[in-house]
């Protein structure tokens, strides 16, 4: 008897959270869809969910998931408001949103591009310091060097 009310306070507490999963998969979509269209972008879409339009193409190699990289980029909301921005940042490709890191791989040294990541590449349902849960997010990057 002890055994199984051990086991039923273990799946309740495990069955009660205070963190709800909100899918906003569908929102993003419809957000993304009308931001393209209200800027008249034509961007195109990876097979994980991300938007992007590259505006200089760069040469030479891509980075890869654990290069080392510097770079500049410009974050900011659909509504155009910017959370953060560096002229110049290094940093391993693996240490940041899963989006950013898909990103960044799609560049070549001197290539710039505009990404666009649904909350699922972004910060999710945890949302980051000034980033809500769910928000969609947009990335100017401008890659500078493979270190």
């Amino acid at each position: 008897m002890k055994k199984i009310l051990l086991l039923f306070i273990i799946a309740v507490g495990f069955s009660c959270s205070d963190d709800e999963i909100i899918d906003y998969t569908a929102q993003n979509e419809a957000d993304i869809q009308a931001y393209l269209a209200a800027n008249n972008i034509n961007a195109q879409k990876t097979l994980s969910g991300l938007y992007y339009v590259i505006n200089e193409e760069g040469n030479g190699e891509s980075p890869i998931f654990n290069s080392n990289v510097t770079l500049g980029y410009k974050g900011y909301f659909l509504d155009g408001t910017t959370f953060d921005s560096s002229s110049k940042a290094t940093f391993n490709v693996n240490q940041v949103v899963p989006g950013f890191a898909e990103a960044v791989t799609i560049l070549k040294i001197g290539g710039s591009g505009t990404f666009i990541l649904p909350s699922r590449l972004g910060y999710g349902n945890r949302g980051s310091r000034s980033i809500a849960p769910g928000d969609v997010i947009v990335f100017d990057i401008n890659l500078i060097s493979i270190n």
